[in-house]
């Protein structure tokens, strides 16, 4: 059986495949400041359940952008950073924090804020 070809209107919609979501862009964005174990991503995430974390963090390996590394011992410990192909998300996602900043602002003013985590500083 032939796989059908993938066809897209535009590369916004690829790059959506990959980042698209509530989770998957706030996931690489943490990410982007280096390794983090599960217990981390959770606590700068805390409104993620476990399941739903475990989900996101599986499709982003499989994409190619995250790394999962394993160590042997006990208790188990598990870290995920960006591979050098996610790393290239990098200044989009960043960038991509900016502008959410902005139009926090500018849409509502002092009735909004970013909870913001030392490790988000840009």
């Amino acid at each position: 059986m032939k796989d059908e070809e993938k066809v897209y209107n535009t590369a916004v919609e690829v790059t959506l495949e990959v980042i698209g979501g509530k989770w998957k862009s706030v996931i690489l964005f943490h990410l982007t400041f280096g390794k983090k174990r599960t217990s981390e991503l959770k606590k700068l995430i805390p409104t993620i359940t476990q399941k739903m974390l475990t989900q996101q963090l599986r499709e982003l390996e499989e994409a190619g952008t995250v790394l999962r590394t394993s160590y042997n011992v006990v208790p188990p410990k598990v870290e995920y950073e960006l591979t050098e192909y996610g790393t290239t998300l990098t200044e989009l996602l960043h960038m991509m924090c900016k502008w959410g900043e902005v139009h926090l602002h500018r849409q509502y003013g002092d009735q909004a804020r970013i909870v913001e985590s030392p490790s988000q500083v840009i």
